[in-house]
């Protein structure tokens, strides 16, 4: 499959290697990824995760829900670290896998917010772009969208082999454009990257 990150500095390069050996430690404790995959943290993961942000293109104010152990949310701030095109905030409601957040952002030096709050109960974000990786199907994740998402921002949410009955569920409720970019870990899957987003 294809790299998506052959353009990333050194530092950069030995940042994502350093927040997945912080996985690896932490993950026997606290469970932050799935144990068949820690293995392939890096394919199964971290690409996964540069491809949302490279998939963004934007600027602005980055929210990420349900970080659970930073993905994609601990990688955008690793990635933004050098291009500084965002401001990062990170929204989990475990309070031990933000203790690990938090491990993270201040072990690496990174410049990312982190909220402890569940996603429905958090003051509406602004955000101008939104991402949610394994967090919930897309009418529950448009919901989110409709609280924290700017009007005109966009969405970013990788999806399953099953992505395209996830887009027929939504438009039952929800009237929005997208485009379904191949996934460049999981042939049959996407990225989902969604705007004009209206409750009907």
């Amino acid at each position: 499959m294809s790299n998506p990150l052959p353009n990333v500095s050194r530092e950069t390069s030995d940042q994502l290697h350093a927040y997945a050996d912080l996985v690896r430690k932490w993950n026997p404790r606290i469970n932050l990824v799935s144990k068949t995959s820690v293995n392939e943290f890096w394919e199964r993961h971290i690409l996964d995760s540069v491809q949302v942000y490279n998939i963004a293109d934007s600027s602005g104010h980055w929210v990420d829900l349900g970080s659970g152990g930073g993905l994609p949310g601990i990688v955008v701030a690793i990635l933004n670290d050098t291009e500084q095109k965002y401001t990062v905030s990170l929204v989990e409601s475990d309070q031990r896998k933000c203790a690990f957040l938090r491990t993270a952002v201040r072990e690496m030096g990174l410049n990312a917010t982190i909220y402890t709050d569940r996603i429905e109960l958090l003051p509406p974000q602004d955000a101008d772009v939104l991402s949610a990786r394994a967090l919930s199907d897309l009418p529950k994740l448009l919901e989110f969208a409709e609280r924290h998402l700017r009007p005109e921002g966009i969405a970013v949410f990788p999806k399953g082999e099953t992505w395209k009955n996830e887009i027929a569920r939504a438009e039952s409720e929800w009237s929005f454009t997208y485009e379904a970019v191949p996934s460049t870990t999981n042939y049959d899957s996407a990225v989902l990257k969604i705007k004009d987003i209206i409750r009907v």
